[in-house]
């Protein structure tokens, strides 16, 4: 039997997405269901055995199946993290609650702060002390290991997070903590700063070590059991996870870590994006992946994603590398309401998966953006995903009728539109965001829409900005393709600050860099992967003497040929210029963190294949639908095409609508499309 379907996962707040490719024949395969919450195996275990059932294949010919999730940000969100204990430095139990006393809106006294995921009484603390040079000025005592480990056995801890102070430029203390917990507590599952992020700033180590710990029971029972299940179907292929970072890593590995994959679904979609823009030649994407509950955008620039290894997730400070997206409250079942002043508001609230909108009839009352698009024409009236999905077009009447348009004593349509146009403000904003406010102009920049949602509002929200559109051919699982376009990957870190002018200072590097690439070497080994064909790309996080935060540079490949310290002179100076709007050339540098990233190149799947089919006659609707398109307008005969009739080069004039399985595409009066020969629609303004 031949091993040849590739298939990834994306499973999201509302949907769960599956793309499968056969590697030998280039066939490709799409299926969408709804998420299962409760039970968040069943989705796409079911969707696994749907898709190949639906292929005619059989589950032993599949040879890699790859997952992005969101199990780790909703047990954050939703406080279903294990019942974790905190060991740490005598004196320092209550920094987790202390922070960094900044507050997010500065003018608001009274914004409550997100409790700690360790409770005060399970912070524990022990004798030792290392200085910020790394000399050990209290010895660890023993017999305090075993007390906190007792006394957190008792009362029911399952996971330990160690952070001491000053344990990245010396681990010596943690890690005999965590020998000697091992020892005398092996079901334990124990997060190690020193391990995780050995990096400075002693509140960030620590509010992301506890995260990690929090998460590790939780991920580790998900992953494994996501493998048994797959297994079970008769699979051969053990499953991999989407990264936050962009890369995947196998189950052990992020069951490990699972910080890494707080951002794991979002960053699929920016992986499709960018192998979209390296076949189709365009650099300079800002992506828009608008679902169920959210929307995502981030920018890619000269073909590289923006990334941060710092974020506030739902409060809490998190050092981990992963693609720089801004998301806001703004999907298709986000929920429309009244504020008490009487202004409409859309979002951040969203009915989900269940019970969903009001069209769906799985309970929802509540009126979404995806009611508004049913009301206005813009959604087929009938069903959705295929026949799949049946909707009501009455129940979304009746949702926005009781509580907007009777409310606010306007026209059915009146408010609808309002919802939508409030939708595609919120929108818009996000993508200045990550734009403007890094002084770039989104006009240009060509905006890849996708998810389900995102291709409907793609057109008004270009509008707004001066864009042209992008739509791929499967935009409602782009994010679910992109794990099957990323290698294996994952970073390290170390913080090190030492001044331009320390000598030796390029020596002081590389053996700092050794020491990363050794270590990346034995994780891949417990993750059982074949470390000899492993690349490395470094970067440093460097400031001007005297700054408080740093700027990531690219080091040379080639440390051993190529000066270094020109290099990340050159870089910083550019970086700091393009970022602040000024650079001085003249001030020394101070070098602080040091990133190994490592990588396994995966295969090269032809994801995208070129369609050379033309048109031999007319292109011809499927069916005419009443639509309106804006505030005040008039309802208009609009056609409706299906997305598998169009073939390259055929182009269409608004208005009109392109309905496929996993998404809508809008084309108001004022826009056109183009196909071109990968399948891809181009939207432009007339």
């Amino acid at each position: 039997m031949m091993r040849s379907l590739s298939i990834g996962i994306d499973v999201g707040g509302t949907f769960t997405d599956l793309f499968m490719i056969d590697d030998a024949t280039g066939e490709t395969f799409r299926h969408k269901l709804s998420s299962t919450p409760t039970d968040p195996h069943e989705a796409p275990v079911r969707g696994i055995r749907e898709i190949v059932a639906e292929a005619g294949r059989t589950p032993d010919e599949v040879r890699f199946v790859g997952l992005g999730t969101t199990v780790a940000t909703n047990a954050l969100l939703e406080r279903k993290g294990a019942l974790t204990g905190l060991i740490t430095t005598r004196g320092f139990r209550d920094l987790l609650e202390i922070g960094r006393q900044t507050r997010p809106r500065v003018y608001d006294l009274f914004e409550p702060r997100p409790a700690p995921l360790v409770p005060r009484r399970l912070r524990l603390e022990v004798s030792e002390r290392v200085s910020g040079n790394g000399d050990v000025v209290t010895t660890l005592v023993p017999e305090d290991i075993d007390r906190a480990a007792a006394e957190l056995r008792e009362q029911g801890v399952v996971a330990v997070a160690i952070c001491f102070l000053n344990s990245y430029v010396n681990p010596e203390h943690e890690h005999r903590v965590v020998e000697r917990l091992r020892e005398i507590w092996p079901d334990a599952m124990v997060s190690a700063s020193a391990d995780l992020i050995p990096e400075f700033r002693e509140f960030e180590r620590l509010s992301s070590t506890v995260l990690n710990a929090y998460l590790m029971p939780v991920m580790r029972r998900y992953l494994f059991g996501f493998r048994e299940r797959v297994a079970a179907l008769g699979l051969p292929a053990e499953p991999v996870i989407m990264s936050s970072g962009g890369g995947v890593f196998n189950p052990d590995l992020a069951a490990e870590r699972p910080i890494d994959t707080l951002l794991s679904g979002p960053s699929g979609g920016i992986s499709s994006a960018i192998y979209l823009g390296e076949v189709t030649g365009r650099q300079n994407l800002i992506t828009f992946d608008m679902g169920g509950t959210s929307t995502d955008v981030s920018l890619i620039a000269n073909g590289v994603a923006e990334t941060r290894n710092f974020r506030l997730i739902d409060g809490f400070p998190v050092r981990s590398t992963a693609v720089d997206v801004h998301t806001v409250g703004a999907g298709g079942s986000s929920i429309a309401w009244l504020d008490g002043g009487g202004m409409l508001r859309v979002g951040p609230r969203s009915a989900g998966a269940r019970p969903g909108p009001a069209c769906y009839s799985m309970g929802g009352s509540e009126p979404t953006v995806t009611d508004a698009n049913v009301v206005l024409g813009r959604l087929n009236q009938e069903f959705l995903l295929g026949g799949a999905l049946r909707i009501d077009r009455q129940c979304s009447a009746e949702a926005i009728e009781r509580v907007v348009a009777s409310e606010r004593k306007i026209s059915l349509a009146e408010a609808a539109s309002a919802i939508l146009a409030i939708s595609t403000t919120n929108i818009a904003q996000a993508i200045r965001v990550v734009s403007v406010e890094r002084g770039l102009d989104p006009a240009d920049f060509l905006l890849v829409a996708f998810g389900g949602a995102g291709p409907l509002h793609a057109a008004e929200v270009a509008r707004e900005l001066d864009m042209s559109v992008l739509v791929p051919p499967s935009p409602g699982v782009l994010c679910a393709m992109g794990v099957l376009a990323k290698d294996v990957q994952f970073e390290l870190s170390r913080t090190r600050i030492v001044r331009q002018s320390f000598v030796d200072l390029e020596q002081e590097m590389r053996a700092i860099y050794a020491g990363l690439e050794c270590r990346a070497l034995e994780t891949m080994q417990r993750g059982q992967l074949p470390y000899r064909d492993v690349c490395f790309s470094r970067s440093v996080e460097a400031r001007y003497v005297g700054q408080n935060f740093e700027l990531s540079v690219a080091v040379p490949p080639d440390m051993a040929l190529t000066p270094v310290l020109p290099a990340i002179r050159s870089g910083f100076d550019t970086a700091h210029q393009r970022h602040y709007g000024y650079a001085q050339s003249d001030k020394e540098l101070e070098l602080v963190t040091f990133r190994l990233r490592a990588t396994l190149p995966g295969p090269r799947r032809d994801l995208l294949p070129t369609d050379r089919v033309t048109r031999s006659g007319d292109l011809q609707p499927i069916a005419w639908r009443n639509v309106i398109f804006g505030p005040g307008m008039a309802a208009e005969e609009c056609p409706i095409f299906d997305r598998s009739d169009l073939m390259t080069a055929d182009t269409l004039v608004g208005p009109a609508i392109i309905e496929q399985m996993d998404t809508t595409t809008l084309l108001p009066p004022d826009f056109s499309v183009t196909v071109d020969s990968y399948g891809n629609l181009l939207l432009t303004r007339r």
